[in-house]
């Protein structure tokens, strides 16, 4: 019941969030087009959840999440250039950014995951749980529509504004967080392949400035992303701004920073290097290390 009422929840914020924050958006019919792309995003996911739970398997989860960015970043570009006889510069890059950004994420995530076997411990015991299943689908599917709110409310946006200040901004702030996750990611993925850092802890490269510098990336860019889209936001479509806010909630309070800082005391907390890490390093904004 605590499922269910759980599922009820989380799609009725993400149908919510859609009417609102697509409330300035292109129209298909009497709806919204950001509203529909809201209602893509957890349909998506519901139809990937249905064979995955009959197999009891998430060997698809993260890759269908990808999936889920790139699907309805297309469905609204094709909306968009439709309505407008084309795309214009800002929707163009916007949507480039989201189906790069997704294609590097999902091929790293699909790669970590066949390399621990084609499951997550994460899903332990939620994917014997039809229910408890479903709620994991369909958080997934509002974790797309809040953190690409932006992009897709300004791709749809019916008014359009010529690119300027703002947009160059954060397309530079974009590259800036994308670059630094996309280094991260590699020098974690080469640390943990060589034998000799076998149960060690990661502290070099970015991991010097940073104990989580991947995640500052991504908010980075996320944030970036905001920047790009602000000269076409009226009204509600205001609420977007809750993306960047969301990706760092998200990454420092709910999963992410949490999650990892308790595996990492309970590997290291007792070793003096690892106690002289936490005390010299930032836990997500970058800082040049000492000397």
């Amino acid at each position: 019941m605590k499922s269910i009422i759980t599922f009820l929840i989380v799609t009725a914020i993400a149908f919510a969030f859609g009417v609102g924050a697509g409330w300035e958006s292109i129209k298909v019919g009497t709806y919204s087009a950001y509203f529909l792309c809201v209602v893509l995003a957890m349909v998506i996911n519901w139809v990937v959840f249905l064979p995955s739970a009959a197999a009891k398997s998430d060997t698809f989860y993260d890759t269908t999440g990808a999936i889920t960015y790139a699907t309805v970043t297309v469905v609204a570009c094709l909306i968009s250039a439709q309505h407008h006889g084309d795309l214009d510069l800002r929707s163009l890059v916007i949507a480039a950014l989201v189906i790069v950004w997704c294609a590097r994420l999902g091929s790293f995530l699909f790669v970590r995951i066949h390399a621990m076997g084609g499951t997550d411990s994460r899903f332990e015991k939620i994917k014997v749980n039809p229910a408890r299943f479903l709620v994991a689908w369909t958080l997934q599917g509002l974790w797309v529509v809040l953190t690409a709110a932006a992009a897709h409310v300004a791709i749809l946006a019916e008014t359009r504004a010529p690119v300027g200040v703002f947009f160059a901004i954060g397309l530079a702030v974009w590259a800036l967080g994308f670059v630094w996750e996309s280094v991260a990611d590699a020098q974690k993925s080469a640390f943990k392949k060589d034998p000799a850092n076998t149960g060690k802890f990661i502290n070099v490269g970015l991991w010097k400035w940073s104990r989580h510098p991947n995640y500052f990336g991504e908010i980075t860019l996320w944030t970036g992303i905001l920047i790009m889209a602000i000269p076409v936001l009226s009204g509600l479509s205001w609420l977007v701004v809750i993306s960047p806010v969301f990706v760092f909630l998200l990454l420092t309070r709910i999963s992410g920073v949490n999650l990892q800082t308790a595996q990492a005391k309970q590997r290291w907390g007792d070793d003096p290097a690892y106690q002289e890490y936490l005390a010299n390093t930032p836990m997500l904004i970058p800082r040049p290390p000492k000397a």
